[in-house]
């Protein structure tokens, strides 16, 4: 039998395929990675860009840190867009401000720097918010932001050309992939046929279309969020990663402090909360600022449901809740969008592997951004044992 032209084929060049196949290509293995549109369109691109190991439950949180390590090295290499600007939350009641002290605590017990800071020590760094609405916050000066719309582009290209063993191939959607003795054959939408000894699946579309039995049972839920952005405002003073007092109740390292049980339901949240809204900022290199964002969520059998119109009721919350936090006008909107993020019901990560052959890594959720190139890279050592 003829040797494998590839050792892997990695199938999506979303943050999550990308990082496998450079991961792998630094190992040495000949690897393709493909990419069934022209370039990335789903939620690598539709995202506010915020890379927070600080948000990040205990078990995924090494991978945060290790992605963001391999953020700064490559960054180091070639401007991928990464800017080491810091994340803050803010906390706009009592018990969101006891949120943020045990969270600095258990920081503190790992030695993950955080600075924690006064009502005013927030307004004199960052005087585009509301006194009214701060109550204090808590620095991560470590963590990055990148920009979503350019980095997965950049990333690809510093990959191709640091790695003369790794190809990019996009257009190219697979629609067969089936293992034959040792190796896995696979054919695109083209007719081209592709071989190798192991491959990747990172895209739930390609994961759907070319194991659809297991697709169906899988447990993946789609999740839709909705996003804005303004018009420059260079002037605003609102730089790194902007999480506020609903993001305090919602993400997951919170979630594991001892208080967060014991959280109240204040009644003028309960239309936010019906929407899945939390607000964050994010301020892009051209001062235009993302605001955001809202979930909505459908099983894998329904996610057509979804649809792909903006629901403007969805976004006048998200603004009205904006401008409580901010003094800048957060209705000078140039664009509004809809991102989308396939995530499992009880899993952190959906993980099959066929034959030790075919590994299929998908369903990241909301996590990709700030761990997926950490995750990649262990995925990798444990496909490659």
């Amino acid at each position: 039998m003829k040797t494998p032209i590839y050792d892997l084929i990695v199938v999506g060049s979303g943050v999550l395929g990308t990082f496998h196949a450079i991961h792998a290509a630094r190992m040495g293995k000949k690897v393709l990675l493909t990419e069934k549109d022209q370039y990335p369109v789903n939620a690598t691109v539709r995202n506010f860009g915020q890379v927070v190991p600080s948000g990040m439950a205990s078990d995924w949180f090494p991978y945060a840190l290790r992605a963001t390590e391999l953020y700064k090295e490559i960054q180091r290499e070639s401007d991928i867009s990464v800017r080491n600007n810091g994340t803050l939350y803010i906390p706009s009641d009592k018990e969101e401000l006891q949120l943020i002290l045990e969270l600095k605590s258990k920081m503190d017990d790992s030695g993950y720097e955080s600075v924690l800071l006064s009502a005013t020590d927030c307004l004199a760094r960052y005087p585009s918010l509301k006194k009214e609405y701060c109550k204090g916050g808590l620095f991560f000066p470590q963590e990055v932001s990148v920009e979503p719309d350019q980095m997965i582009r950049k990333l690809i290209s510093y990959a191709i050309g640091k790695y003369s063993n790794l190809s990019y191939k996009p257009a190219t959607a697979m629609i067969e992939c089936q293992v034959s003795g040792d190796r896995v054959n696979m054919v695109s939408a083209a007719g081209e046929m592709f071989h190798a000894e192991k491959a990747v699946i990172c895209n739930g579309g390609e994961f759907k279309l070319l194991f659809a039995s297991l697709f169906k049972e899988s447990g993946i839920t789609l999740c839709k969020l909705q996003m804005m952005k303004t018009l420059p405002m260079p002037e605003v003073q609102l730089e790194g990663n902007i999480l506020t007092g609903l993001s305090i109740r919602r993400y997951e390292s919170f979630q594991e402090c001892l208080s967060f049980k014991k959280l109240s339901n204040p009644e003028d949240q309960q239309k936010l909360k019906k929407w899945g809204i939390h607000i964050l900022f994010k301020k892009g290199i051209d001062g235009s600022i993302i605001i955001g964002d809202s979930h909505e969520y459908a099983g894998v059998n329904e996610s057509d449901d979804l649809g792909f119109k903006i629901n403007h009721q969805v976004n006048e919350l998200m603004m009205t809740e904006a401008q409580r936090i901010v003094n800048f006008d957060v209705r000078k909107i140039s664009e509004t969008w809809a991102g989308f993020y396939p995530q499992h019901k009880t899993k952190p990560i959906v993980e099959y592997d066929i034959d030790d052959r075919i590994h299929i890594r998908t369903a990241i959720g909301g996590k990709g951004m700030t761990s997926a190139a950490g995750y990649a890279e262990a995925s990798i050592k444990k496909i490659y044992h």
